[in-house]
């Protein structure tokens, strides 16, 4: 065997973490991490501590050190990756700006989808073919451990910031993200920013799905720019003029429940911003009424497809789920909102990772994508990476993917090649029953929750007011 480059026993027994490498090396080369950080980073700096080796030190942390960032830290040391201190570590974690976080989301996705199987893309119903579906909801980032100061004797949780995603349905990718470091804040504030910096991503019109707290006159206005359109739950509060000029119709879904469809205007006549739309309203099995507006007026777009693809908008759930749970978003490495924004745009890379070599196995075994359990499949990616670095040096790693896949049709024949033997039955997802439901925890008693930003700030300002007197008390 070629000294520079592992045996390929080795490679045999780790296809996940060739594989995993192999799209790290393609998505996040030092070159690439220094342009998200030179255009994004404002008035920070680079000292001891460049951006890629912040990158890798969390990478570190969430796949081989159990989400311990101390640990990582620690080894970066002991291997001359980090020459600064583990403090100066955990302060440069909690600097990083947000609009970097919100770069390096968005960037690492677009080369990530440039690999992604195709065959492995979800398909909208006929009625609807050819948009490109995005899911829009928001998270608040919970569970910060109470290190700083200002936040030791704050009673009840806290939150590290808020952020607003957009989910790429047909890839089943998070494409973009807007956060803001106050937890308190409304995420419908960061609607237009994010679909500005997402929905230039494809050439195709967008549909935007998302649920009723996005359709006051406002959202909608910013989802239809530039020939988008939106599909979100109806909310009471905005009131509907039905248009007497069209005929309402009538439809039977599925499920044999009745469809109405009525057409008129969001808003009131005095509101400027009022929309015309088609309502779509059917009664579900509890016997309360589910109604979806759209700009979609035309019939030929099947209001049963409609109310079918919008059920599909669980599916962020889902992802926010797994990036929690699974990916190491539910242990906060930093304390303050800025490290923990970038944690979760971290999480959101890895999930992206899984999405597109979940895709690869799904295609050489012939079946669907969600026949496959990414939880599963990441626990092998973890143990993998672990025995990869235990077993083959370092540098031996950096010139063996240094050497190859310069194009995204490379990085492609490669995972192929990689990922079309490998196999074992435990991937697959177990089937569902009710045994498999997780009884509910006994509840716990009502506790508010503090936004991180605001305790930091308030404490911040306290400081900054005290006289010479005071201070010296």
């Amino acid at each position: 065997a070629d000294m520079d480059c592992p045996s390929r026993d080795t490679l045999a027994r780790l296809p996940l973490a060739e594989a995993v490498l192999t799209l790290w090396n393609w998505t996040m080369n030092p070159e690439f991490l220094q342009q998200i950080w030179d255009e994004g980073r404002g008035r920070c700096y680079d000292r001891e501590i460049s951006f890629d080796v912040m990158v890798q030190l969390i990478a570190d942390a969430l796949l081989e050190k159990g989400g311990s960032g101390r640990k990582a830290f620690e080894c970066g040391i002991e291997q001359a990756e980090l020459t600064a201190s583990i403090q100066a570590a955990y302060q440069k974690l909690g600097r990083l700006p947000v609009k970097v976080s919100q770069s390096f989301l968005r960037d690492c996705t677009i080369r990530l989808r440039m690999v992604f199987p195709e065959w492995a893309e979800f398909k909208v119903p006929r009625s609807i073919h050819g948009f490109r579906v995005r899911v829009v909801d928001g998270k608040a980032l919970k569970n910060v451990a109470k290190r700083l100061k200002p936040l030791q004797r704050t009673k009840g949780g806290l939150l590290a910031g808020r952020f607003l995603a957009s989910l790429d349905w047909n890839s089943g990718m998070v494409v973009g993200m807007v956060a803001c470091e106050d937890g308190e804040a409304n995420e419908k504030k960061l609607t237009g920013d994010l679909v500005t910096a997402t929905e230039t991503l494809d050439h195709e019109p967008i549909l935007w799905v998302a649920d009723s707290a996005f359709s006051d006159l406002t959202q909608p206005s910013h989802f239809a720019r530039n020939g988008n359109y939106f599909l979100t739950r109806y909310h009471a509060g905005v009131p509907f003029f039905i248009d007497s000029d069209m005929q309402p119709v009538h439809r039977v879904d599925e499920l044999g429940r009745k469809v109405h469809e009525t057409w008129g205007w969001l808003g009131s006549p005095s509101k400027s911003k009022r929309i015309y739309v088609r309502r779509i309203e059917v009664t579900k099995d509890d016997g309360k009424p589910l109604i979806l507006i759209t700009n979609l007026i035309d019939s030929k777009f099947s209001s049963i497809d409609l109310l079918w693809l919008y059920r599909e908008r669980w599916s962020i759930e889902q992802v926010y789920q797994k990036i929690t749970e699974v990916f190491g978003l539910q242990h906060l490495i930093g304390s303050t909102p800025k490290a923990c924004i970038f944690q979760a745009s971290f999480c959101m890379v890895l999930y992206n990772m899984m999405q597109a070599i979940r895709g690869f196995i799904a295609q050489s075994q012939d079946i669907e994508p969600e026949e496959l359990s990414t939880e599963k499949l990441f626990e092998d990616v973890k143990d993998q990476l672990i025995a990869w670095n235990l077993m083959i040096d370092l540098w031996i790693t950096k010139v063996y993917f240094e050497a190859s896949c310069t194009t995204a049709s490379q990085v492609q024949s490669r995972l192929r090649k990689i990922l079309g033997k490998p196999w074992r039955d435990r991937w697959r997802k177990t089937p569902w029953n009710k045994r498999n439901l997780r009884l509910p925890d006994k509840p716990k008693p009502p506790s508010g929750h503090s936004s991180v930003y605001r305790l930091i700030r308030d404490a911040s300002s306290k400081q900054k007011t005290k006289t010479p007197s005071q201070s010296h008390r």
